[in-house]
């Protein structure tokens, strides 16, 4: 419990790893602000399965393509996410990405690879590895040690 503006309340500390950033929100606004648990086991099985599905239709025109896929990203669904990152991965392995796809694409998987670290209680380094792993296979590769 807090009190802040004369209020008192209780918050969820959230921890921004990639900017060293901290954020509180009151509790009874977590779910409004977007805010929900780490993803279970039975999710992470879900989360794999569309990371090795087969790509969903996209726009062929990059600039919706961007805008369908940003859309995807902010509704904070860890599905669509998922889909967002097979399917940029898939074109960038098969065509190559704009920058500002590149971008995404990278933002994405960092997404998707800190809730995966929770989930599966690995390091920030050791999620990204296993993501990058997933979509290899996904794609009939194997990874290459270096």
């Amino acid at each position: 419990m807090r009190t802040i503006l004369g209020e008192e309340r209780e918050y969820l500390t959230i921890k921004i790893l990639h900017n060293d950033m901290t954020v509180m929100v009151p509790v009874e606004k977590a779910a409004e602000v977007g805010l929900r648990r780490v993803i279970d086991e039975e999710t992470v099985l879900k989360v794999l399965a569309v990371l090795e599905a087969e790509t969903s239709e996209m726009p062929k025109n990059w600039n919706r393509r961007f805008k369908h896929n940003r859309d995807k990203m902010k509704t904070g669904d860890i599905y669509e996410l998922s889909e967002v990152v097979r399917n940029l991965a898939f074109r960038e392995h098969d065509k190559g990405l704009s920058t500002g796809e590149k971008q995404m694409y990278t933002r994405a998987k960092k997404i998707l690879a800190s809730e995966l670290m929770y989930a599966l209680d690995k390091n920030e380094e050791e999620a990204e590895a296993h993501l990058d792993d997933l979509l290899l296979a996904a794609h009939g590769q194997t990874a290459v040690a270096s």
